[in-house]
């Protein structure tokens, strides 16, 4: 382990009167017990709204929930962001289907590598929302890194000098990894895609660390995926820096790690961390339901 960071951990449940929150890690995450989400009204939702922007992912088992469900409790976080790879599913547009069936063998799935969803966008999505319909006995799971912790142990002069970098968020490199994967474009596996690949490689620019619009936490925002350089740097200047932070992000100090069951509901804020899923389940299937909330243009800090 490179870094453990003792007296930074700050993932302790508040009390609330509807849920029970249980931390899930000493960096992040926390299960929430007592809440069916189609049966969630406005107090339960501020409470689960509240837990989700302090542990940044939080999730629930055994959820009794439809499609409808999800599309619902998704947008009491607001509208629906954007998906620049699929097209929805049909009758639920901003329903994403990520599947892997047991027969396919694939050098690369759906989320395979560290990244915040869509960030190459004006907007990225700020909450990412995961249904597990179809799950693996083993293999399978997602693990989280907080982007919040990794900035806070930086020194304060790495911090001061990464507040005003901006920095390219581009598909170009995700795009190179599915040309490599799959001969047809238009599909991912048993996923179909749909892609305006011009946009998704000019990408964005955005804050190297960003703030929280509803907590005015500060977190870095980048990834190994997306992140292609820095505004006014070289490649030679900025290759070496985007590789520091992008394995200090992922170090395992900083991670949760979630084991999968089936009818598991997870969210989590792409402003506070990172995901990646593991592609570790042949010969079993795996099916989820993901839904995103627009973001804003990200806050500088």
């Amino acid at each position: 382990m490179k870094l453990h960071p003792i007296g930074k951990f700050d993932n302790g449940a508040r009390r609330y009167d509807h849920i029970v929150v249980e931390p899930f890690a000493a960096a992040m995450g926390a299960e929430i017990k007592g809440v069916q989400i189609r049966d969630v009204d406005g107090p339960v939702f501020d409470e689960i709204a509240d837990a989700l922007y302090r542990h940044g992912m939080v999730f629930l088992r055994d959820q009794a929930m439809n499609l409808g469900d999800q599309e619902r409790f998704t947008q009491r976080f607001g509208a629906f962001g954007t998906d620049a790879y699929t097209p929805g599913i049909p009758g639920h547009p901003n329903v994403q289907r990520l599947v892997k069936e047991a027969d396919e063998r694939l050098k690369h799935v759906f989320g395979g590598g560290w990244h915040s969803d869509t960030p190459f966008i004006e907007r990225p999505p700020s909450i990412s929302l995961l249904f597990g319909a179809d799950i693996p006995p083993f293999g399978g799971d997602t693990i989280w890194a907080s982007t919040k912790l990794a900035l806070a142990t930086l020194t304060e002069t790495m911090q001061n000098m990464l507040r005003p970098l901006k920095v390219h968020m581009s598909a170009r490199d995700v795009l190179d990894v599915v040309a490599r994967a799959t001969a047809d474009r238009s599909k991912l596996g048993s996923i179909d895609l749909k892609m305006n690949e011009a946009a998704m490689v000019k990408g964005c620019f955005h804050p190297l660390v960003r703030k929280h619009p509803v907590t005015g936490a500060e977190a870095l925002f980048m990834d190994e995926s997306y992140s292609i350089g820095i505004e006014g740097m070289t490649d030679r200047e900025a290759t070496p820096l985007l590789r520091f932070l992008s394995e200090h992000i992922t170090q395992h100090a900083f991670t949760c790690r979630l084991k999968w069951q089936k009818n598991t509901f997870a969210m989590w804020d792409n402003r506070l961390c990172l995901h990646q899923a593991f592609n570790d389940h042949d010969g079993y299937r795996r099916e989820m339901f993901r839904t995103t909330v627009q973001g804003e243009v990200p806050l500088s800090a």
